[in-house]
């Protein structure tokens, strides 16, 4: 079941940009009410992320090796090794980290993204809300996954994108 319906994500917070060269990376923090081991498991197992990454994999992200990973919306999967997967603390693969910390009785959990410059402010928004929907997960409320072009109709990405471009000094590429 999902309660999609009174859903409205709160202002753009818990994130930051920074630039290397012409590397551009987002970095996403969010605190989550729930063990390190819980938010692990919601990482790396496929029926999981599912529920509300903006990808899916064909097989586990929580060991060192080769999956198959579809971001929502694009027609082939990428080949991505999983290089770091040290539970519940640090998974890497491809352009992302994700590092767990245990904080205040749940955990702090951050993501670093390597991104196109001109996609930053729709990379923030949308993580954001996927972060929301992971959130509710969880805590055994299912919002429903909002990702890719069901995500840029959506008003509170909408909503979010403005604020992320303002918020980081960003133009952004106009959605349809």
């Amino acid at each position: 079941m999902t309660d999609r319906e009174p859903y409205a994500p709160g202002p753009a917070s818990g994130a930051q940009v920074r630039k290397d060269g012409d590397k551009w990376t987002l970095i996403v923090v969010r605190e989550l009410r729930h063990s390190p081991d819980k938010v692990w498991q919601a990482l790396t197992d496929p029926a999981q992320l599912r529920e509300w990454a903006p990808f899916d994999v064909d097989g586990s992200l929580g060991t060192v090796g080769t999956v198959k990973l579809t971001w929502v919306g694009t027609p082939a999967p990428l080949e991505t090794r999983v290089t770091r997967a040290d539970a519940p603390r640090v998974l890497e693969y491809n352009d992302t980290r994700w590092e767990l910390e245990a904080f205040g009785g749940g955990t702090r959990l951050t993501l670093w993204h390597n991104i196109d410059r001109r996609f930053i402010s729709w990379g923030a928004a949308g993580w954001h809300i996927s972060f929301d929907v992971l959130e509710g997960l969880l805590a055994g409320y299912l919002i429903g996954r909002i990702v890719g072009a069901e995500a840029m109709k959506f008003a509170g990405w909408q909503r979010l994108k403005a604020e992320y471009a303002k918020q980081f000094g960003v133009d952004s590429p106009q959605s349809s």
